[in-house]
């Protein structure tokens, strides 16, 4: 039976969940998310979760912070003036913005707070310094590149 390995491309349903049962993201309703495992292209503790399964084999993982998207960075919380928004925009608390950092990057940020003079931003990700919780399915394994032994 197929094992999952490092440089497999595989398929594989999830449902993504924090630790007191919040959902977050799943594939429910959608083609299964297709990645390379050690490529860099999902969390290390994703990478690590499905690594051994085999096709159809479903299981619960449970990724601590330091494996998936990091504890929050206080740094990454800022105040920003409030008369620096345009004038036709209310800001909200929970609204997700983008800033510019003035070399041309744009930096995904959510209000947080709302005070007299400035609105709290956090540039953290989403998921940051939360543990995760993933309920996985394999779906397919498309091996990585073929090995050539030669005699």
């Amino acid at each position: 039976m197929q094992q999952v390995k490092k440089g497999d491309k595989v398929k594989v349903h999830y449902h993504g969940k924090l630790t007191d049962g919040t959902t977050f993201d799943s594939s429910a309703g959608r083609e299964p998310l297709e990645f390379e495992v050690g490529g860099g292209m999902v969390i290390p503790g994703f990478d690590n979760g499905v690594t051994g399964m085999a096709i159809g084999e479903k299981k619960t993982i449970h990724i601590p912070v330091a494996e998936a998207y990091g504890p929050k960075q206080e740094d990454m919380i800022m105040d920003f003036p409030k008369d620096r928004f345009p004038d036709d925009m209310v800001p909200e608390v929970g609204m997700q913005l983008n800033m510019s950092n003035g070399a041309g990057q744009h930096i995904p940020v959510r209000i947080v707070a709302i005070k007299d003079e400035v609105v709290v931003l956090d540039a953290n990700h989403p998921l940051a310094g939360e543990d995760l919780v993933f309920d996985l399915e394999l779906v397919a394994i498309e091996g990585g590149s073929p090995l050539i032994i030669m005699p």
